[in-house]
Parts: structure tokens; sequence; C-alpha cells
């Protein structure tokens, strides 16, 4: 196996990072839908308001991957569980999942949860970019403020007790060796 074939194994399971939250008494959340939805509009928004303020190009919105994380959250809603799926199932996209109580959040708060790994970042090589020393600390933060990633697809499902946030990426970020911040 080739240095760049483990590398892009490596970068597929960082890519893949989950965020659980518990309600903070936020107001109801919308469902999403086609890309000119106002919450998806706001999903763009709060990952486009946190690209500039480290100086990285805005995403673009992509139905693609807004379909293909709505299928997937579809299925996380259904089975009541996060879990990512697999690198090439997501076509080599990267992917953010977050899940918190059904109805309680905004599509900032949901997105603000990647953000808050801030505060663990640090610029550097990846995976050598977190102040606590696990990377996974930082992935979510990481793969939303990726230089190279230029387009974002989200979607939101209901579960019986919780709702599901998937966010697809491409190109993937966090890739080993590869400076960031």
């Amino acid at each position: 196996m080739g240095t760049g074939h483990i590398t892009a194994l490596v970068s597929a399971a960082i890519a893949s990072a989950i965020l659980v939250v518990s309600p903070l008494g936020a107001k109801p959340a919308s469902g999403l839908g086609v890309p000119d939805n106002p919450f998806a509009k706001r999903l763009l928004q709060a990952h486009n308001g946190e690209r500039s303020r480290v100086g990285a190009r805005h995403l673009q919105w992509s139905g693609k991957l807004a379909q293909d994380a709505q299928q997937w959250a579809d299925h996380l809603a259904r089975r009541g569980t996060l879990e990512h799926a697999s690198y090439e199932a997501r076509d080599k996209a990267g992917e953010n999942l977050w899940m918190g109580a059904a109805g309680y959040y905004s599509a900032e708060t949901m997105i603000g949860g990647f953000i808050a790994e801030r505060k663990d970042f640090r610029p550097g090589k990846f995976p050598d970019v977190s102040r606590t020393g696990r990377w996974q600390d930082v992935a979510h933060y990481t793969q939303l403020i990726w230089h190279d990633t230029r387009d974002v697809g989200c979607a939101v499902a209901k579960g019986r007790v919780n709702d599901f946030l998937v966010c697809r990426y491409f190109p993937v970020g966090n890739w080993i060796g590869q400076q960031i911040g």
C-alpha cells in the first residue's frame, strides 16, 4: 500500500467527526429542503461567516451534496444513532455530523457546535492542530475551514427524539501533512 493511499484512508477517517449535544432551549429549527430554503441559507451563512473570519474563501452550496446528506440524515433518523457513511458511500466527500434534541436548535447553533471546536484549534500541519493533542477535538472545525474545500451541502432529519444534521464537504479536508490556519 502506497503512502498516498494510506494518507487517503487516514484522511477519510479524520474527516469523519461526530458531535452530540443536549438542548439549550433554542428556538425550534425548520427542516431542510431545497438549497434556496431559508434554513439551508442559514447553514451556508454560518459556515461562510467562520470561513471569512479565518480568511478562507466562501463555500458554494451543492445540491448534490445536500441531496446525499439528506439520504444519510434520513437513515440516521430512522436508526436513532450517529454513524458516518463510508468514505466511498459519500463519494469521497468530507462529513460532519451533529445530533441534538428534536426541535430545539437553530441552524446557527448546529453549525456553532462545529465552530466551538476553535477553542482547541492551533494552526499547524494536520493532524498536529489541536491544543489538546487530539485531532478529533478539532476535526469538525478543521473540515469547516479547510482551505481547499469549495462546496458544502447539509441536511437535517427529525428522528423520534433527535434532529440529525449531516454536512458534506468537497473536496474533503483534513489531509495529513497539509498546513491549516
